[in-house]
């Protein structure tokens, strides 16, 4: 009897996380199917201008042959993170409305917003990068599985910054503003436009506390057969996006009564 009433409970807890994605999903791209892709064509468009602007100034990739593989596994990387820490920051005022019935807690509206955002940028990449591959400008990834693996550790490393802004933002709502300059300088410190291991060992001991760097690190040693990172450590950000999130739902636990 036990397990059966287990069973129907997590079954009702799929079916409320179901619905609040497709609502999350009509709410953020329409009920139109020009939304969704307008979503899925910005991001890379916008890394694709960038590769275009970097080509015409003649740079040459700091790794490989490719500047659109080695750009792309950067910033579509940081975008991801980005995205998720932006999307999930306001998901408790969106939702409000909808927290007043019982069924519905806290952790679903974040684990619904956060699983769209992980869909939605499955898609991108495996566009962007099938686009690269069948123009000629990257190869298959050669290890596959770390490709999958580092992109699982930037939804969970998105996931728990994003719950946590969520939180603090909902006790406090200058917080939004005061995230944003502190996450901007990540553009310029996440390895985007260089090979973190080719810097001095100064720079390198300062950089490598960056979290998404390490997530940065890790798809370019997924797609490329010779990249040895000096500075990769893929338990950090995982270990990292675990803390903040166990913190975040502490918090939500913690401060639920006087956020409303």
């Amino acid at each position: 009897m036990k397990l059966v009433g287990t069973a129907e409970l997590l079954h009702l807890q799929v079916r409320v996380i179901t619905a609040l994605i497709l609502r999350e999903t009509r709410a953020t791209f329409g009920t139109s199917p020009v939304g969704y892709l307008w979503a899925i064509f910005t991001p890379a468009v916008s890394v694709a201008f960038l590769v275009f602007l970097f080509s015409l100034a003649g740079r040459q990739p700091p790794f490989g042959s490719s500047l659109a593989l080695f750009f792309a596994t950067g910033a579509l990387t940081l975008q991801f993170f980005s995205e998720l820490s932006n999307k999930l920051m306001s998901v408790f005022d969106a939702n409000h409305a909808l927290l007043t019935y019982p069924i519905i807690k806290d952790v679903d509206t974040l684990v619904a917003r956060a699983l769209l955002v992980a869909a939605t940028y499955a898609l991108i990449m495996a566009i962007f990068y099938t686009a690269l591959i069948g123009l000629g400008l990257a190869a298959l990834p050669a290890r596959p599985e770390h490709v999958i693996l580092a992109f699982l550790s930037t939804w969970l490393l998105g996931f728990g910054f994003g719950a946590l802004n969520a939180v603090v933002v909902s006790l406090w709502e200058s917080w939004v503003h005061i995230e944003k300059v502190l996450t901007r300088p990540l553009f310029f410190i996440s390895a985007i436009f260089y090979v973190p291991s080719q810097l001095p060992q100064q720079a390198r001991d300062i950089l490598q506390w960056n979290p998404v760097l390490h997530l940065v690190e890790w798809f370019r040693h997924g797609f490329y057969p010779n990249y040895n990172s000096m500075v990769l450590d893929a338990w950090y950000p995982v270990a990292l996006g675990i803390a903040m999130l166990l913190l975040a739902l502490a918090g939500e636990r913690l401060f639920r009564k006087a956020r409303y």
